[in-house]
């Protein structure tokens, strides 16, 4: 099996996984995802997965910050087969040691990184070529009722977004709430929750 670097994220309960890249004139080869290398690191396998997705986003798209209410709550592994992205995780369960922190990483074709997001974590990234893909394995299906969103622009948060990109986003995630907003609203689940309902994924 190809080997892979495991590096734990500087979000709590999160991990980004490295994997070997073989590339040669016909193109390359690797392995976003290795049970062996996701159990030791998680001293657990991979979550049942019931949904798997992918998106096709053009240069200058910015997706999230995507999250699920909790419960059900959703863990989600993902990465990048194709294209390149500036991928960020932010921490929105109240109550974690890391909340309102981020990490950003860079996803691509070419590196063939992946990333694991616990339940109540949330998502987005930028995508920096046209046709990139983005491909998410997810412990639960997608129900739109529950699914919440808090502005990657929020200024609060601090993502660092590029300059000499036109952005585009959705309109929901225009209208999103900034962080503060979130929490005032009682949008944002609390952390113990969260880990209690992830740990009740393998069972």
């Amino acid at each position: 099996m190809a080997a892979v670097t495991v590096v734990p994220s500087a979000i709590d309960g999160a991990f980004q996984f490295r994997p070997t890249v073989y590339p040669d004139s016909r193109g390359l080869f690797a392995s976003p995802f290795q049970e062996v290398a996701f159990a030791e690191a998680l001293d657990r396998p991979l979550f049942p997965v019931r949904d798997v997705s992918h998106n096709l986003s053009a240069r200058g798209v910015l997706r999230g910050i995507h999250y699920t209410a909790t419960p059900p709550g959703r863990a989600k592994y993902v990465y990048c087969p194709y294209g390149e992205v500036q991928d960020y995780l932010v921490d929105l369960r109240v109550g974690s040691p890391t909340f309102g922190q981020w990490e950003m990483t860079e996803l691509s074709g070419d590196n063939c990184r992946a990333l694991y997001i616990p339940v109540g974590v949330g998502h987005a990234f930028l995508s920096l070529r046209d046709d990139t893909v983005i491909v998410y394995l997810m412990s639960e299906g997608y129900v739109p009722a529950n699914e919440r969103a808090v502005s990657p622009l929020d200024p609060g948060i601090g993502l660092p977004v590029p300059q000499g990109l036109t952005i585009r986003q959705s309109e929901r995630d225009t209208a999103a709430p900034t962080l503060a907003q979130a929490r005032e609203q009682g949008l944002l689940d609390d952390y113990e929750l969260c880990r209690n309902v992830e740990a009740k994924l393998w069972r």
